[in-house]
């Protein structure tokens, strides 16, 4: 604790040196001129600073006692610098007076320690009451650092928190301060009884107090809620009792007392509350007054709310305004999507007949009012046409609460920008003028990520590099001013990868342009890749690189974003081109081992996404469905697949079943009998490698995503995706590429293949699938999340999940209910620079193909996938 006093003590001696003792008189109240201030006392101010702060001036007329000194003390007292201030008279000659200010500066910090929490939070804690070093330390600090820290810990639930707070001497002017803190235990509320209601049960009731839950034998540990009691939230919960009563028609009903009685010994409160339930009331006629724009037919239709039925004040206000959906259907948002942003609707009741309330809609409609000026602010790194192109609201145009909300969600979508901090400021709105500025706040996240990693897997040891710019400007690729590290701000995309081993290499490129021209969103996206395998025995770990396979692959696209209505809606248009290549590479992976592949296929898809988000959606959903096909080449090539292998230069066998060999030339073929079965597999390659050197086949997928807050900030997902690959030509059958791979963490490494492998989580990777894959799958997941943290430095949540699925070798096998089941929990940790990283511990509780045991608890670690 620290004295403090101010003294006001104006005194002077005057010495009269005749050869007598000195006399002492008193100062003599009146007016004075200021002849000088000298400044004394303990502080690192430079004097005349100091003398400035007072206001005092020399040469000025002050009286003494008086206003001048009186003011010149509440001055320096303002500043929050001193904790003693003294003025003294030190010499007066005539009508002139000197004055001393002795001052003492408040200590400043130069330590701060923290007991009785964990490291990490005592380092939160820290930042967040601002105990910096070099802060002037005063009884106003210590108050409220107090009062923070407790305060903090009562919402928590630890209600009896205690801090102590001492300040120790450092140096001249520094202290230390050491804040012990005793947050005791959480008070549980052990019962909550209620007195006084009928019409609905103790349990009812207790389900609508949110935030205050009593103690369950049933569940102990409450996994959403817990019993603590927190008193602000309490008495929230009081309202939200007579919310209830209101939901069923009880108007009147009113909690008339509560009593919380604390019991020290077991750390509890009992909660009784008595209650007064009222009548039970209808709703009566509903009529509007003042709407012009809208008849009252309309306006009935969308209120929703018919004579007869059971009063809800609460479904009332929500039909008028939803304050917990900023895009609900109801009355005030049916006006402001249409312009009349200055509207106002109250709903009042004007007459109540026995149980029969009669209300009238009366409703201000006001101007409409048009977009005037639009701005952003906190872009530091995207330029800002790269948002102003995303913006739904536009100067000129009539405010539409619909496209604000939109927006919200399109510039959250692009990953740029921390999605829970953007927001619209309605400025200056003028019902004169008929006018609204908005101000889009957003805040800069990091969009370049890096992946590099290094590990085990299929043998060997396998090492990655990835690079992913997301928000890139290749215009300024030849600028070096540009490079921040690298040219940032056009809203481009480039990726670069590398991942290889002793046996395998994939190289990939990939750019995309999201406004092609920069007048409407069609995104250009294109890649090119190379992959280099070579035979590897897994048992010995030798490589033998006379035998190779390798995939040189190019994707060139264009999707378009709907605008309108179907403003959620994307259409893509892709080419891909692969070019397979075996090299004496017999591995019984395809059925030809020397020759090559050529794929062309076409990619059409529709996707709507109307997530607010992509790293943690809590709303909104992703709808995609897509056709990948080639052309049908068995319809004009003149080739007869069904007796390919008995033509004349393809003949593998002679009428009697024998194996034939060709002695002669492919252009003229000779065939004898022949009982190596190994030369007629070698004549079979040629008719595989015929089959195959266009490859001819359609995919179709479909998959869903929702996202659903169902309480608080828990989200539930709900995921669906089914995949078929098929054939035109059933003689020809079904390509040995493009398959699916079930089971794992869907990671799919180095796919040579162009296979699709789909996560299901409690099994070994494509453990679902058979070695040649699938060409039907289906899965379906349920996923709960809870986030940790949003910061844009790091979005952290768990989840926890239940999954089935499998895949099926052709359709005729195919059954949507003989899935493989799985459980389990997981975390996931999105840091801008790194993308997405997460762990998995899935319980399989099917067998795995060939098995007649569950399979038991697997861990996945998830890296770089982004939902």
């Amino acid at each position: 604790m620290f004295y403090k006093r101010i003294k006001l003590f104006l005194g002077v001696v005057f010495c009269i040196l005749s050869g007598t003792a000195a006399a002492q008189d008193r100062v003599e109240p009146g007016q004075y001129i200021l002849a000088g201030v000298d400044v004394t006392g303990k502080l690192t101010y430079n004097e005349q600073t100091v003398v400035q702060f007072t206001g005092l001036e020399k040469g000025q007329r002050i009286n003494v006692p008086g206003e001048e000194i009186s003011n010149a003390i509440k001055k320096l007292w303002k500043l929050g610098l001193f904790n003693n201030i003294e003025f003294y008279a030190s010499e007066i000659k005539g009508d002139s007076i000197y004055l001393e200010l002795n001052v003492n500066e408040l200590p400043k910090l130069s330590d701060v320690k923290m007991q009785g929490l964990r490291k990490s939070k005592i380092e939160t804690l820290i930042k967040d009451t601002e105990l910096t070093k070099g802060k002037y330390v005063n009884e106003n600090l210590i108050t409220n650092t107090r009062n923070y820290i407790e305060n903090k810990y009562k919402k928590d639930g630890y209600y009896n928190t205690k801090v102590a707070i001492n300040v120790i001497p450092d140096s001249a002017n520094t202290v230390k301060m050491v804040v012990n803190i005793d947050r005791g235990k959480k008070v549980k509320v052990s019962k909550i009884k209620f007195e006084g209601n009928t019409m609905l049960t103790d349990s009812k009731l207790r389900s609508a107090m949110k935030n205050t839950k009593q103690k369950s034998f049933m569940n102990p540990l409450r996994i959403f809620k817990s019993s603590k009691y927190i008193k602000d939230k309490y008495k929230e919960d009081l309202g939200s009792i007579v919310d209830k009563y209101k939901e069923k028609g009880y108007r009147d009903a009113r909690v008339t007392s509560d009593t919380v009685i604390y019991n020290p010994k077991k750390n509890t409160v009992a909660i009784n509350i008595a209650i007064e339930e009222g009548r039970k009331y209808y709703f009566g006629d509903i009529k509007f007054i003042g709407n012009t724009v809208y008849t009252n037919q309309y306006l009935k239709q969308v209120l929703g709310i018919k004579k007869g039925e059971v009063y809800d004040g609460i479904l009332l206000q929500k039909r008028i305004a939803d304050q917990t959906k900023p895009d609900g259907e109801d009355l005030t948002n049916l006006y402001q999507n249409n312009g009349y942003l200055f509207s106002n609707i109250n709903a009042v009741e004007v007459r109540t007949e026995n149980d029969t309330i009669d209300f009238e809609i009366r409703i201000v409609e006001g101007p409409i009012a048009y977009l005037n000026k639009i701005t952003v602010v906190g872009n530091d790194k995207t330029n800002d046409r790269v948002i102003y192109r995303e913006l739904l609201t536009r100067p000129g145009q009539k405010w539409n609460k619909e496209d604000v909300v939109s927006t919200v969600r399109q510039l959250g979508s692009l990953g740029y920008f921390d999605a829970e901090t953007i927001r619209p400021d309605i400025k200056n709105p003028s019902p004169e003028t008929g006018t609204v500025d908005i101000e889009w706040n957003v805040t800069e996240r990091g969009s370049s990520q890096i992946e590099l990693q290094g590990g085990y897997g299929g043998g060997g040891f396998i090492g990655t590099l990835g690079l992913s710019f997301n928000n890139f400007s290749l215009r300024n690729i030849f600028n070096k001013d540009a490079y921040k590290p690298i040219p940032m701000g056009d809203g481009q995309k480039l990726s670069l990868r590398a991942q290889g081993s002793t046996y395998f290499q994939t190289y990939s490129l990939s750019f995309t342009e999201p406004w092609l021209g920069g007048k409407k969103p069609i995104q250009l996206f294109s890649s090119l890749s190379h992959s280099n395998q070579y035979l590897y025995n897994f048992q010995t770990r030798d490589v033998d690189r006379s035998q190779s396979f390798t995939i040189s692959s190019v994707t060139l696209g264009l999707a378009k974003r709907l605008s309108g209505f179907y403003d959620r809606i994307t259409i893509s248009h892709a080419m891909t081109f692969q070019y397979y290549n075996l090299n004496n590479y017999n591995t019984g992976l395809f059925t030809f081992g020397n020759g090559s592949s050529r794929n062309l296929a076409y990619t059409l898809e529709v996707t709507r996404d109307s997530r607010g988000s992509p790293i943690f959606p809590t709303s909104g959903s992703i709808v995609s469905v897509s056709a990948k096909m080639t052309l049908p080449y068995s319809l004009f090539n003149n080739i007869d697949y069904a007796n390919l292998g008995s033509q004349d230069e393809y003949k593998l066998r002679d009428s009697n079943g024998n194996y034939l060999k060709n002695i002669g030339t492919d252009d003229n073929p000779v065939y004898q009998v022949t009982h190596d079965p190994a030369l007629a597999a070698a004549d079979r390659s040629k008719v595989d490698q015929k089959k195959f050197n266009w490859l001819e086949y359609y995919k179709i997928k479909m998959k869903a995503d929702w996202y659903t807050k169902i309480y608080g900030k828990l989200v539930l997902r709900t995921l669906g995706e089914f995949g078929f690959l098929g054939a035109y030509n059933s003689n020809r059958g079904v390509v040995p590429f493009e398959r699916f791979f079930v089971g794992g963490d869907g990671l799919a490494n180095y796919s040579l293949d162009g296979r699709e492998v789909i996560q299901l989580r409690g099994y070994p990777n494509q453990a679902l699938s058979s070695i040649n894959g699938g060409t039907v799958y289906n899965k379906f997941s349920l996923e709960l999340r809870y986030p940790i943290t949003l910061k844009p430095q790091a979005s952290i949540y768990v989840l926890t999940f239940l999954e089935a699925g499998n895949s099926y070798d052709s359709f005729q096998q195919y059954n949507p209910f003989a899935l493989k089941r799985s459980a389990g929990f997981g975390l996931r940790v999105f840091m801008p620079a790194f993308g997405l990283l997460g762990i998995d511990f899935g319980n399989g509780f099917d067998p795995l193909p060939g098995s007649t045991q569950k399979n038991g608890w697997e861990t996945h670690f998830i890296i770089g996938q982004q939902f």
